[in-house]
């Protein structure tokens, strides 16, 4: 079980690394979001550098969080942002500028819809997966 705000939190980083990304068009800092993404896949989302970060500098000043939920759907909306990640970073290494951005774009509109609305787009096709199978 995880704390939510903390997943927001690294949500709101991510947004803003994605943001940069697409900005500058920046492969490393593309190719270290995707290690990020691929650390909460293989480890939970509670194992991210951004988590760590939550735990060290944000949670000790927040009262104690109303619930936790689950760490499954986290991890397979961090599963979907890898596969976002590594699309965007085929496309950089072919040369295919416009995969990249759409990637890139498709993977940070999903990071700004939890990080300004709390709706992770990863959770929500993980639980509507659940329910159908």
């Amino acid at each position: 079980m995880i704390d939510p705000r903390g997943q927001r939190f690294a949500a709101t980083i991510t947004t803003l690394v994605l943001a940069v990304v697409l900005l500058t068009g920046n492969p490393w800092l593309l190719l270290a979001q995707a290690a990020f993404f691929a650390v909460g896949v293989l480890a939970g989302p509670a194992s991210t550098p951004y988590a760590w970060l939550f735990r060290a500098a944000v949670r000790p000043r927040l009262a104690p969080p109303g619930e936790l939920e689950p760490a499954e759907p986290p991890r397979f909306a961090q599963l979907c942002g890898l596969a976002f990640t590594v699309v965007a970073l085929l496309g950089v290494v072919a040369g295919l500028g416009v995969v990249t951005t759409i990637a890139v774009s498709a993977a940070l509109a999903a990071a700004f819809l939890n990080a300004a609305f709390g709706f992770c787009l990863g959770c929500e096709i993980y639980l509507r997966i659940r329910r159908a199978g």
